[in-house]
């Protein structure tokens, strides 16, 4: 079994947090008008902002918030201002899993995001297998993976799941390489073998061959 990809701490937070700068804030946070009016379709303000938060973190970094996970002050507050709302009754927003995974229905429902399963969990195995061959490290291909999510809206499964199939489709790119190569040393070496007992036969003193033709001369 292959060993799983090993992400530190810091490639993990690069990768997965949520965005906090300015720059990642306006282009991935920043609601649209149908935005606005899907959000506002909730009926209790705290909902409203779960379903916006779920929302922007499918867009980035493109992951499922965790229960009771801590939401940046600065995502809050770019939040609160679109909707109207004080960051201060929004930090202490944590969903009931009832309602995270009413939120999670609708917007695969609205959005069209798909979980990593089944036909879609398939097919990109066999891309992340093709990708590996062109990998130059570990976090390369996990945000390979990562960006291929978030191209085709599947929502991106644990980080655990995530390394470990990195690692087999390293592993497996690996092999595949190396077998053509081995392939080839064999034939050289023995092209190198042939070669060595050609000039052998020719050269070098056989005891052996030179009896049997003493025998032959008598």
């Amino acid at each position: 079994m292959a060993h799983r990809v090993v992400l530190t701490e810091r490639q993990r937070t690069a990768i997965f947090s949520l965005a906090t700068d300015g720059h990642g804030l306006l282009r991935h946070y920043t609601l649209a008008d149908d935005d606005l009016a899907h959000i506002k379709s909730r009926r209790r303000p705290r909902n409203r902002f779960g379903f916006a938060l779920q929302l922007c973190a499918f867009r980035f970094p493109g992951r499922l918030l965790t229960s009771g996970e801590a939401i940046p002050r600065e995502v809050v507050e770019f939040l609160a201002a679109q909707l109207g709302a004080k960051p201060e009754e929004l930090l202490t927003y944590a969903a009931r899993e009832e309602t995270r995974r009413e939120h999670l229905i609708a917007l695969r429902r609205i959005y069209g995001y798909k979980m990593f399963s089944g036909r879609y969990a398939r097919d990109f195995k066999e891309w992340l297998c093709r990708e590996a061959e062109e990998t130059r490290s570990n976090e390369d291909i996990v945000r390979r993976f990562v960006d291929r999510c978030r191209e085709t809206q599947i929502i991106l499964p644990a980080v655990s799941t995530i390394e470990r199939l990195c690692a087999d489709a390293l592993v497996a790119a690996e092999r595949r390489i190396e077998t053509p190569h081995r392939a080839v040393d064999r034939r050289r070496d023995a092209q190198a073998d042939d070669r060595l007992t050609d000039g052998n036969d020719a050269g070098q003193y056989q005891p052996a061959r030179m009896a049997a033709q003493i025998r032959g001369w008598q």
